[in-house]
């Protein structure tokens, strides 16, 4: 079976990555990317915050399957080093969290510790990079359901096994057209890579349309007759990475791997903190802002600005924003301190969303409408990286047709 996948992101890759394990020929595994740069939206450039049950009915079994996943896959590929991952402290300063009810945080400009379902018993903890004028923040999670990773990093350490497995890359290039033989089944796809004229057909008999906040115009590319409509839309939002005075702490306060729990049994404390809060500097246009500390890099990510900012033909056509990114900066100082900080990076990405919140996981087909051999895998909104490897891990099980490992009827297109 040739199967290929349009959209090298954290879904595509993760999709790859559990295909290539069981497919008796990976060669047989194809990766479509269109933008001259890998990972140029979402995937490189989200918070990595992970969640184990911060998530709906519907998404709650993929969430839990997937903490699981990022868990073993940390323990067995050293992912502390690596792609960083820790677990990581959910803290809320000033705002309510809520009992894990189904809320449209991000459209609505709340935080999205509405999604959470527990708070922890609180301790004299908290962040040793929060300016010391703010008080003790609530503890949501301690770090046994909450972690943290770098999403570049992640991505690049998917997409390396892929390929030494012998799952082929195509990139930069388009898929422009789809084949299908006399019974209606796919059989191939045309590609165009951008940077030569060498058109070419690849045999493809299994389609996964993973292509986060482009996968409705690339459908539409792919089927331009077809009545199936794919509700992905695109919500936009800046972030910054920050470097703190006060970030990372001294070394010998770190555990020998974070990325195993069972090192923090002595000091449950995990060194890494999410912090949730809210934001008035513009009382017209309040948000919720995110700050996320990782290890090893000692980086501080800021993000909660989001927006409908037009979905650009490539990532790499980002205009950024000078307006939002300034919020930002103004947010760090009240949070981190006047002068505790130097900016690294401002950064503009795009997340694929849905109007009903969950992300789309299953066949191309709604009713009596299908097209053959499709699969649609998108929206999962700001936790694509959380729910990346249970995604990956259960899109492989799809298609190979073998028995799921998360419940995911109603994550149907």
């Amino acid at each position: 079976m040739a199967t290929v996948i349009v959209g090298a992101g954290i879904i595509g890759t993760s999709t790859a990555y559990y295909l290539s394990q069981s497919e008796t020929s990976p060669s047989g595994v194809h990766l479509i990317e269109y933008s001259p740069e890998l990972f140029a939206s979402a995937s490189g450039y989200a918070a990595g915050f992970i969640a184990r049950d911060w998530f709906s009915p519907a998404s709650a079994s993929l969430g839990r399957l997937s903490f699981e996943l990022h868990r073993s896959l940390a323990e067995e590929h050293d992912g502390y080093k690596r792609w960083g991952y820790s677990p990581s402290t959910a803290t809320s300063l000033a705002e309510t969290i809520g009992d894990g009810e189904e809320v449209d945080w991000m459209g609505e400009g709340v935080s999205r510790v509405k999604a959470a379902k527990r708070i922890a018993e609180n301790d004299d903890t908290k962040p040793i990079w929060l300016a010391p004028k703010h008080g003790r923040p609530d503890i949501i999670d301690k770090g046994e359901g909450t972690a943290q990773v770098d999403p570049y990093e992640l991505c690049q350490f998917l997409l390396s096994e892929c390929k030494d497995r012998g799952v082929k890359l195509h990139h930069p290039a388009k898929a422009t057209t789809v084949s299908r033989d006399a019974d209606g089944a796919l059989s191939s796809i045309h590609v165009q890579p951008t940077n030569t004229t060498a058109e070419y057909d690849i045999p493809c008999t299994r389609l996964v349309l993973a292509a986060g906040a482009w996968t409705r115009p690339v459908f539409q590319t792919l089927f331009p007759t077809s009545t199936l409509k794919i509700p992905v839309s695109s919500l936009a939002g800046h972030s910054l990475l920050l470097r703190s005075q006060h970030w990372p702490p001294q070394s010998s306060t770190l555990p020998n791997d974070p990325a195993n729990i069972s090192n923090h049994t002595a000091d449950p404390q995990p060194p890494c903190h999410a912090l949730f809060t809210s934001e008035n500097i513009n009382p017209s246009a309040p948000y919720s802002p995110e700050l996320f500390s990782r290890l090893p890099s000692g980086h501080i990510y800021v993000a909660g600005l989001n927006g409908h900012y037009p979905l650009p033909s490539l990532p790499t056509e980002r205009q950024i924003d000078p307006y939002a990114i300034n919020t930002l900066k103004r947010t760090a100082e009240r949070l981190l301190g006047e002068g505790e900080f130097e900016v690294e990076r401002e950064a503009l990405c795009w997340r694929p969303t849905t109007d009903r919140g969950t992300p789309i996981v299953g066949p191309a087909r709604r009713g009596n409408e299908e097209e053959k051999d499709v699969w649609i895998v998108a929206g999962h909104g700001p936790w694509g990286i959380s729910l990346s490897l249970g995604t990956g891990l259960v899109v492989s099980e799809m298609l190979e047709g073998r028995r799921l490992s998360a419940d995911v009827d109603r994550l149907s297109l």
